[in-house]
């Protein structure tokens, strides 16, 4: 069961105050209580959570997996081809976008879909918006034509 998130924004995220956070609220919960604490990836969550999983030994620290999967994503748009495939994808998009004759075509060959799709995690828009152009190819095909 989910019992609480903390906004962190208005302090210095060291390692210390990072452990000191979820530690005060394992005191406060009970430590026979308590399964999973999951926090950020950067490094000094990392050294919280094993100072976090040292001090209490029934303890499960985990990273983020939405934020693991974010970085991931933006790795791979940093390979060169991955990169001018996304640039590409990208600049056909403004493209038609930016046109209003264009996107009243887009409409009407792609039955009202959009191409553009905005999510949480900001790198996977760029392959939702890209696989979304693979869906449409041949209807953008017909549109240009």
């Amino acid at each position: 069961m989910f019992v609480k998130s903390i906004d962190g924004s208005k302090f210095v995220k060291t390692e210390v105050k990072l452990f000191e956070m979820p530690d005060a609220l394992v005191e406060e919960i009970g430590e026979e209580n308590v399964v999973q604490v999951i926090t950020d990836n950067g490094s000094n969550y990392v050294s919280a959570g094993k100072l976090l999983e040292a001090k209490i030994h029934n303890i499960y620290w985990t990273l983020c997996a939405a934020q693991c999967i974010n970085l991931m994503l933006e790795d791979i748009r940093k390979i060169h081809l991955i990169k001018n495939i996304i640039q590409r994808g990208v600049s056909l998009v403004g493209l038609i976008y930016i046109h209003y004759s264009s996107l009243s075509l887009l409409r009407q060959f792609t039955n009202k879909k959009e191409l553009v799709r905005y999510v949480v995690t900001r790198f996977a828009t760029f392959y939702l918006s890209l696989q979304r152009l693979y869906q449409e190819k041949g209807n953008l095909r017909k549109m240009f034509t």
